[in-house]
């Protein structure tokens, strides 16, 4: 089957879903520039800061949702079912659930005053759910902290030409946050000192033999700078950060789908491998494989704990909200095609893209496989701290903790420990199911909310049941496979073990709450809508 018709077709599913079920989405939401933002109206200059444009708020949310999962992700899902599954899922799951999950959780923190998902669901359920969920999205965080660390790492140590402009890119960014928020000058002038930075440091990386190391040094180092970069004011490193790498970001979309056109490729790998292979069932597993792709709970944590305090006008919802996802879907959707042109392909997910993407963008001249690790490295990093930062909002809106260093490090800690237990490929499965139901749990929220306001709830409450049964019954599997694996690593199954059960516990009691609250509302008496 023909590369190009595949990306084509897939685009076209995505980029109509954006104009038509998105725009549906955003009026039963209630989208609307009368309301002011947060950003607007509790500014405080380190957490509440609008953004100078919508653009840069973009390319901040955008970097920050990436991470490692839509590359990740549908190139495991590949090899352990076939394409179409994956594929399916991704353009499917971004159209009807992702999009609709990530502007709903942007918009619900918007109508409750920048609060988290988690702490919105007090309002709108109760306290112990509140207090459940925030737990779970604790437990959930410090899988994605610790993974996204380890794969930063192992991309370092595997491409030295990762280094110079990962670690370069950090002052670069403090440079351009002055330039933005503490002169006069026009926004151009500072994107333009970034990007030139930006290209002499991507040029500084191939032309110079980096010295790795070990990783475990590399694993260190990147959480003493996600603890700093995570309690720094938001416009001075993770906006600038993320707004300067969301151009190298779009500058590697845009080359991998030139490329897919220059190069012609063929997919070359099985359309379907089987519904039992030894990564698990096809049903639950696929769709917790195939994390970020498709939909992510880290989605909404990263709506309602960043994006919504940053967010100058409400009009921009659709765009940064359902357009950020959509701009996810098309980058997973770029990865199966390039890689399934590799035919029986197996190894590392990220060795795997970068020789894929050196098939797929020869005008590159030899270049293009290193430049795709440093694409994936920058999605990492920009999740890696914007995931600790939200981890210090949700530890402090449950503890009322309000020192964000103490803060800060309750979420490093326990983190770094358990980056340190094993590799990535033990944790991802398990960091994937927390992902997906911690998806499900927002959408439950946003459909107790869409009730209370007497809207239309149907959008939200499809995809969250489900969600809720597909990433359950993924942890059940999980919890049986930990299990069935104790004598073999005791410490590591056991520790997987724990939380697995923690997070089924926290999920399903949370679950029993928004279903009772829903119960409970339907024998009382209507009340006027409000925002």
């Amino acid at each position: 089957m023909s590369g190009i018709l595949l990306a084509v077709l897939g685009a076209c599913f995505l980029i109509g879903g954006y104009f038509t079920y998105g725009r549906l989405a955003s009026r039963v939401f209630g989208v609307s520039d009368a309301n002011p933002t947060p950003a607007v109206s509790k500014r405080d200059g380190v957490d509440y800061v609008p953004a100078r444009n919508w653009v840069v708020l973009f390319g901040h949310h955008f970097s920050s949702i990436a991470g490692a999962g839509p590359i990740v992700g549908p190139i495991v899902a590949l090899m352990a079912w076939g394409w179409l599954p994956a594929l399916a899922w991704v353009l499917g799951g971004t159209v009807f659930a992702g999009g609709v999950h990530d502007l709903g959780s942007l918009v619900l923190s918007l109508r409750r005053g920048g609060t988290s998902i988690s702490e919105a669901s007090e309002a709108v359920i109760s306290r112990w759910a509140r207090v459940m969920f925030s737990v779970f999205v604790l437990l959930a965080l410090l899988l994605v902290v610790a993974v996204f660390a380890v794969l930063a790492a192992e991309s370092m140590v595997a491409v030295p030409a990762v280094i110079p402009p990962a670690v370069g890119l950090i002052p670069v960014a403090v440079l351009v946050g002055l330039l933005l928020y503490r002169t006069n000058l026009p926004s151009w002038f500072g994107t333009l000192v970034g990007l030139l930075s930006l290209a002499g440091l991507l040029f500084l990386g191939s032309v110079w033999k980096f010295p790795t190391g070990p990783t475990w040094v590399w694993i260190a180092g990147l959480f003493v700078y996600a603890f700093f970069a995570s309690t720094l004011p938001v416009q001075y490193l993770l906006q600038p950060r993320d707004y300067i790498s969301a151009f190298l970001l779009f500058v590697g979309l845009l080359l991998g789908y030139i490329g897919i056109f220059v190069s012609h490729p063929r997919v070359n790998a099985h359309a379907f491998v089987g519904f039992l292979p030894k990564e698990g069932p096809l049903w639950p597993m696929l769709f917790v494989t195939v994390a970020c792709g498709a939909i992510s709970g880290f989605h909404s944590l990263i709506a309602s704990g960043t994006t919504s305090k940053q967010l100058p006008r409400e009009a921009y919802a659709q765009r940064i909200g359902y357009g950020a996802m959509v701009s996810e879907g098309l980058l997973s959707l770029m990865v199966i095609v390039m890689v399934s042109a590799l035919g029986l392909a197996s190894g590392n997910p990220i060795t795997l893209f970068g020789k894929a993407y050196d098939l797929s963008v020869p005008f590159l001249g030899g270049y293009a496989g290193a430049f795709g690790v440093i694409i994936l490295n920058a999605f990492i990093l920009t999740t890696l701290d914007t995931a600790t930062r939200i981890g210090r909002y949700v530890f402090s809106e449950l503890t009322g903790i309000g020192n964000r260093w103490l803060a800060t490090g309750f979420i490093i800690v326990p983190a770094a420990l358990l980056a340190f237990t094993g590799s990535w490929k033990v944790i991802w499965p398990l960091f994937g199911s927390a992902n997906q139901l911690t998806a499900a749990l927002a959408l439950l929220v946003i459909t107790s909310w869409l009730l209370a306001t007497r809207k239309p709830c149907w959008i939200t409450l499809i995809p969250a049941i489900f969600m809720l049964f597909t990433t359950i019954a993924a942890l059940v599997w999980q919890a049986w496979v930990f299990a069935r694996s104790l004598l073999a690593n005791p410490v590591m199954n056991s520790v997987l073990l724990l939380i697995t059960i923690l997070l089924l516990g926290l999920s399903l009691a949370m679950s029993v709450m928004a279903f009772a609250s829903w119960t409970k509302r339907k024998l009382e008496k209507p009340q006027p809508s409000t925002p």
